[in-house]
Parts: C-alpha cells; sequence; structure tokens
C-alpha cells in the first residue's frame, strides 16, 4: 500500500477524515453535483483497484497514496452509530499527480490548487455488494487546464473499467 507523510500530521486521521468529508462530496449511491460516476461492471473491488493504478501508470503518472477510505470511515464513525452499518463495504481513494497539468491549472488559477493531487475513489457499497464504482471530482470546463483535468479523470476511469473487465 502506497502512503504519504502528509497524512502523519499532528493533528492525525481525524482532522484528515474531516478535510476529506468537507473537500470531498461523496454520495455513495447517487452522484452528487460536481462528482462523476462509473459502474465497474463484471468485475470486483481489487481488480478494478489494480486496472486503475494500472491505467495511471500508463499514462507516466505515479500513485502518490491510497487511502483505505472505508476503514477510516468506519473506525471513526461507530462513535457516531451504535447498530447502523457503513455506506460501504470496502471504499478507497487513489491519489496522484501529473506535474504538467498542475502546473497548467496553477498558472491559470493559483485556487485550482484545490485539484492537486487529483484523486479517483473506488467504492463497493454496502447497500450492493456486487456493484464496484468509480468516482471522481469533475474540476469543470471553465478553463483550458480543467477540460485537460478532466479529460484525464475520465480517460484514466474509461482504461481502469476496460483492464478490470479482462481480470474477472
Amino acid at each position: 500500500m502506497f502512503s504519504s507523510h502528509l497524512f502523519r500530521a499532528p493533528l492525525g486521521v481525524p482532522f484528515f477524515l474531516a478535510f476529506v468529508l468537507l473537500a470531498l462530496p461523496c454520495a455513495p449511491l447517487g452522484a452528487a453535483e460536481g462528482v462523476a460516476t462509473v459502474e465497474i461492471a463484471e468485475s470486483d473491488f481489487q481488480s478494478a483497484h489494480d486496472a486503475l493504478v494500472e491505467a495511471i501508470e500508463a499514462e507516466g503518472m505515479v500513485v502518490g497514496a491510497v487511502l483505505p477510505f472505508g476503514e477510516m470511515l468506519e473506525r471513526t464513525g461507530r462513535q457516531a452509530r451504535e447498530h447502523e452499518a457503513g455506506p460501504y463495504r470496502r471504499a478507497e481513494l487513489v491519489q496522484f499527480c501529473s506535474a504538467a497539468l498542475a502546473h497548467a491549472m496553477v498558472r491559470e488559477d493559483a485556487g485550482q490548487i484545490v485539484f492537486c493531487p487529483l484523486s479517483i475513489a473506488i467504492y463497493v457499497p454496502a447497500a450492493n455488494p456486487s456493484r464496484v464504482v468509480m468516482a471522481y471530482r469533475t474540476p469543470g470546463d471553465g478553463s483550458p487546464a480543467k477540460r485537460q483535468a478532466g479529460e484525464l479523470l475520465g480517460r484514466l476511469v474509461a482504461q481502469a473499467a476496460r483492464l478490470a473487465k479482462l481480470r474477472w
């Protein structure tokens, strides 16, 4: 598994989890505004994960971190709910970066730093354990670099979906 020194901050996992929950709109059974979801048919979680990493690396990028979001949510959520099940059977966030794209985005607008690193979520909803989904925030098409980022994310998920089916 990949890890990053960025998440070993003194504030720890609860701070990171709060940050992710506020920064990443996620909906386990339907796409929120600004989020694209793709169901990975005829595959399983591990095959979809491996296919996504392969698709990212095939584009010449490196996975910077794989965050076990489902485990973190389950661990920290136990205190908030007594008998209620969590929304995911399994969920991860795969983070990666394209240096050229990151430079282009922040040159257009320094505030676009929020898109770096890029991330794609992979999850299996607890309510439907045979369903594997990939989701990502759509950066919009308000600028050339945002369009390029959106195209990259879409291309990666489409390629991962094709590769994941081959492994089934």
